[in-house]
């Protein structure tokens, strides 16, 4: 493999590229299938929340340092055990994607330089990322790869398998990329690939091919960003 730098020195470039510090002071506002969503970063500190209208009142998620907590119209709701997990998962999967490069250079996140590829003409580097158990999350066996620029250090493509509700294989395509007060933002093509056994480093070739399938667009609106 060609390329001169390791795995967490392309992250590390990418990351800057894409906002760098500004991640980590940054008040993030955007709407995706009609739910709100805010994100605060602060000397350590995160918190991240959804906020959703129900028939009940408005429902407030937020997932910071101290956990979970919901409220609907402004009184707390106590939240069972049972559903914390999943609750806290759903508005953490929606920031996470959001925001990306952000969090790659994580302690709990593993990279590897796995090859290279040419899509649309243009060459790329393929980073897997897998997550140790400790800090990892709740789904720290999912694989995520990532097809970053090899002269400008951007995530155009990325793909990952997931193991909840049956498992599932999937393939972006970056688009409509945009800057907002210094950070990087996309929308998506998500694609998928009907066999689960299908290697994430082959779905470029795939894609190439015309043989994933087109299930919908990942696009957030209304977006705002404020830097503390």
């Amino acid at each position: 493999m060609s390329s001169q730098f390791s795995a967490n020195e392309i992250v590390t470039k990418t990351i800057r590229n894409a906002g760098g510090e500004l991640y980590t002071t940054a008040v993030v506002y955007f709407s995706f299938r009609n739910t709100q969503y805010r994100s605060k970063r602060q000397s350590g500190l995160y918190r991240l929340e959804r906020f959703k209208t129900s028939p009940e009142g408005v429902i407030h998620d937020v997932v910071s340092n101290s956990g979970l907590v919901r409220t609907i119209d402004n009184c707390i709701i106590p939240v069972a055990d049972t559903l914390i997990t999943k609750i806290s998962d759903g508005v953490n999967s929606v920031h996470y994607f959001a925001n990306l490069p952000y969090g790659l250079d994580a302690p709990a996140v593993r990279k590897e330089l796995v090859g290279e590829s040419i899509l649309k003409g243009e060459k790329y580097l393929k980073i897997r990322v897998t997550f140790t158990k400790e800090g990892g999350g709740t789904d720290f066996e999912d694989e995520f790869l990532y097809w970053i620029h090899k002269e400008d250090f951007t995530i155009d493509y990325l793909a990952y398998k997931y193991s909840v509700n049956g498992g599932g294989i999937r393939f972006r395509e970056a688009y409509n990329v945009r800057y907002v007060n210094g950070i990087r933002f996309v929308d998506y093509r998500n694609y998928k690939a009907d066999v689960l056994t299908t290697p994430l480093s082959s779905l470029d070739t795939l894609f190439e091919n015309k043989k994933l399938k087109l299930l919908s667009k990942i696009e957030l609106k209304d977006l705002y960003v404020h830097i503390l």
